[in-house]
């Protein structure tokens, strides 16, 4: 009885010495920091549809940074993003930020565009243009309103008198008291 307490307690903790070995190995090869040690930069959007803490940050598809957090201006209710970016990194001023996604069901990142200016993004710096993130149910809903509209108004509901009816094509009859028209 004693001897297999004792096999159970080394099964034991080999299974939770094996899980913990492929938790770190997840944590190092998932291209998540857990440390934060790039250019922290912040950028405001109108909307950010579905992107959150830990959403990557590209500059032409290859991933330089991550979103640390997100908030609300309380002056002018836009969502204020905090990014982590490669130290390395040297950004122009005038650089870009946009959500986008990664397909019709992917996630959404945030893409970086370099501007062309001489003076570069300092840490704690503010990217001043931004593109929010386009929403595909609102998108969709638009496409599906205009195919509706144009399907009621098809040109087979009107005749080939422009649209009136024949007797509303016709001369009318003078009315008691008016000349006849010729």
């Amino acid at each position: 009885m004693q001897g297999r307490n004792l096999a159970e307690i080394l099964t034991g903790a080999v299974v939770l010495a094996v899980a913990a070995g492929f938790l770190i190995f997840a944590i190092g090869n998932s291209g998540r920091s857990t440390t934060s040690g790039g250019l922290t930069l912040s950028a405001k959007f109108d909307r950010i549809d579905g992107l959150a803490p830990g959403a990557d940050v590209r500059i032409a598809g290859v991933k330089v940074g991550s979103v640390t957090s997100q908030r609300i201006d309380p002056q002018s209710f836009l969502a204020v993003l905090t990014l982590n970016v490669d130290r390395g990194l040297r950004l122009p001023d005038d650089s870009s930020a946009e959500i986008t996604s990664e397909g019709l069901l992917g996630g959404k990142y945030v893409a970086l565009v370099p501007g062309g200016s001489d003076k570069d993004l300092a840490s704690g710096g503010e990217i001043k243009i931004t593109q929010s993130a386009v929403s595909l149910e609102s998108l969709l809903g638009k496409f599906i309103f205009s195919v509706t509209e144009l399907a009621s108004n098809k040109p087979g509901d009107q005749n080939q008198n422009g649209g009136q009816t024949p007797a509303q094509n016709q001369p009318q009859a003078p009315q008691q008291g008016q000349p006849a028209r010729p």
